[in-house]
Formats: C-alpha cells, sequence, structure tokens
C-alpha cells in the first residue's frame, strides 16, 4: 500500500486503528469489569443531591489532593479496609445512558487523607462544614485550602437553614455562617463515602475481613496506661477522635466540647463515658455550654478492646486521672449490663 502517496489511506488507517486499539485496551476492559462486578448490597446508589455533590467535588479540585482507594499495606489502615472493586460498582450515573461510570475520583495524591471512608469516620455534618469554611479551625496545621465560597453570611438566617458554628478568630464579625446548596451538596457527597461492611455479599467480604482483622491484630499487646492486653489507645484516639477534640484534647469552643477535666471523663463510675463512645451524644450541656452537633457512636466500628483503649486513653491523658477500665466492661456496656 502506498502510504506515502494516499493521504486518505494514511489517515484512515491510522483514525480507525487508534479507535480499535482504543476499544481493545480500554473501552471493552472497562466495560466488562462493569457488567462483571457485583455491587455489595450495603452500597446504596448516591441520592440526586449527593450526585450534585460528587460534581462539586470533582469542580472544586478536590480529586487532586485526596485519593479514594486504601491500598491493602499497614500505612493504610487508618483510613479503611482495602478498597475492592464492589465498593464503586454503583457509583455511576444510571440515569444518563451516555456516562454509565463512576467518574474518575480515586486520584494519584495523597497529599490530604483517603476519603474512602470518610463517612463513617468523620460522620460529623457539623465538623465537615466548619473543616469547609476554614479548616484550620478544626486542625489547626492543616494545609487544605479554606472554601468560604461555599458558605454565606446571613445577619437573619432562615430558621431550617443550618448555622456552621465557627470559632473565633475563624468566624465572621457580624452575621452567621450557613452553607450554599453547592456546600449543603458536597457535605452530603462526603458523608456518602462510607465503605460497605466487611463480610458482606459480594464475593470478596472475607477477604476485607482478613485483612481487617490483621491490621487489627497489629495493635494488639501494646499496653494502654496499665489496662492489660490493649491496643494503642493514643493511635486510636488520634485517627477516630482527634478531629474534632484535638490532640490536646481541648476541642473546639462551642462546638466539639473539651475532654480536659470533664465531668464524663473524670468519673469515678465509667458507665456514662463507655456509652458515649458506644452510642454517641448530640445537645449536652457541659459548664454551661450547649453543644448541639451530633458525636457519632463507634459501636458498630470499634471493638471493645478499641473502645476500653480510646476510654482509658482519654481518662489517663491531659492530666485527667481517673480509673481505667477493662474490655470486659466494654462488653458488658454494649451488651446492657452496665457496670
Amino acid at each position: 500500500m502506498s502510504f506515502h502517496r494516499n493521504h486518505w489511506l494514511l489517515f484512515g488507517t491510522i483514525f480507525f486503528g487508534f479507535i480499535a486499539i482504543a476499544i481493545a485496551i480500554a473501552i471493552a476492559p472497562a466495560y466488562w469489569v462493569q457488567v462483571q462486578t457485583r455491587a455489595n448490597q450495603d452500597v446504596e446508589p448516591m441520592t440526586e443531591q449527593e450526585q450534585r455533590g460528587l460534581g462539586v467535588y470533582v469542580s472544586e479540585g478536590c480529586v487532586a489532593c485526596h485519593t479514594q482507594q486504601v491500598r491493602p499495606i499497614e500505612m493504610d489502615n487508618p483510613w479503611g479496609r482495602p478498597s475492592a472493586r464492589r465498593d464503586y460498582a454503583n457509583l455511576g450515573d444510571t440515569t444518563k445512558w451516555w456516562r454509565p461510570y463512576a467518574p474518575a475520583v480515586l486520584g494519584s495524591a495523597r497529599i490530604g487523607p483517603d476519603l474512602s471512608n470518610i463517612g463513617n469516620r468523620q460522620s460529623s455534618e457539623a465538623w465537615q462544614y466548619l473543616h469547609l469554611y476554614n479548616p484550620r479551625a478544626v486542625v489547626g496545621d492543616s494545609i487544605m485550602p479554606a472554601y468560604p465560597w461555599l458558605f454565606e453570611v446571613k445577619q437573619d438566617p432562615d430558621e431550617d437553614a443550618t448555622v456552621v458554628s465557627v470559632p473565633d478568630p475563624y468566624g465572621p464579625d457580624e452575621g452567621k455562617v450557613v452553607p450554599t446548596p453547592r456546600g449543603e451538596a458536597l457535605v452530603a457527597y462526603l458523608l456518602s463515602l462510607q465503605q460497605p461492611r466487611e463480610g458482606s455479599e459480594s464475593g470478596s467480604g472475607d477477604d476485607s475481613e482478613e485483612t481487617s482483622t490483621a491490621a487489627s491484630d497489629d495493635t494488639k499487646g501494646q499496653t494502654d496506661d496499665g489496662a492489660g492486653d490493649l491496643p494503642d489507645g493514643g493511635s486510636l484516639y488520634s485517627q477516630h477522635c482527634a478531629s474534632c477534640h484535638q490532640d490536646s484534647g481541648q476541642g473546639v469552643p462551642g462546638t466539639f466540647p473539651s475532654l480536659v477535666d470533664n465531668g464524663v471523663v473524670t468519673a469515678e463510675d465509667p458507665l456514662k463515658h463507655i456509652e458515649t463512645v458506644l452510642d454517641g451524644a448530640q445537645g449536652r450541656k457541659i459548664d454551661g455550654q450547649t453543644y448541639p452537633s451530633p458525636m457519632p457512636g463507634f459501636a458498630d466500628q470499634l471493638n471493645d478492646a478499641e473502645i476500653a483503649a480510646i476510654v482509658n486513653h482519654e481518662r489517663t491523658s491531659w492530666n485527667n486521672d481517673a480509673p481505667t477500665i477493662t474490655e470486659d466492661d466494654v462488653t458488658r456496656v454494649r451488651d446492657g449490663g452496665g457496670e
């Protein structure tokens, strides 16, 4: 064939050859994976608002710093169990026939923490709003940019408006901070990022459970304040509690209560402390300050040994000096037997 003379032949061969190669090495494998992958029964399709939030997530460039893929290595243990393809099976926009696949939000740079399980790790809506408005308000050394354009400052917000409690000096001099519809959609999307429960119908749940168990076993054998064979409470606190209550235990004024010399934390009887970590809390009045932001419970996320380790860390840190507990104490409370 005279490619050097017949330019249309040359162009056609290159053009259609490129299409054939793209189908063979990209489109066809992606289609096969999409068809063959069965969604975990616990993965719910995104709501319309969460779909809008995904659009905000992509348009604001969150994918440049955050991944959504947990690798099966020890350093990724804080972000959740290793990701599996079933985790993404229901993320496509099935309402649009021309885009049935999930957008490329997996990311490649982990400048910020992985968000695969952020809806479980940080389920507080108040924290998410405050973190977006000004990350330094909850994480002092954060390098994440603030997103004030996702909020409005109103002098008299509507009764049903979500008001963000912003501590000094991060809030406006006057007025109240409320999220825009785009801000509400983004938070709804972030809270929807929850890894399916381990061992669910999926074909590979057992592998995830074994990996999670192995990860948990890595911290076994470390004693926490002489309370026996418990995981490292300081590490668990940093992973699950410090984002709200801070590493110093001082919390965020007016938003998340301090654990330093906190009556529940330092009480001789640890029952209420254990119940709070297991079941969460909301609307409590502490030292004259009411905290409306809900604290999530960790009964479904952490085992009894891990909860005992966190409770002991809080009861013996920051000059707190309260009696420690055992794993059996948490088991009795979880089972409804009290102390």
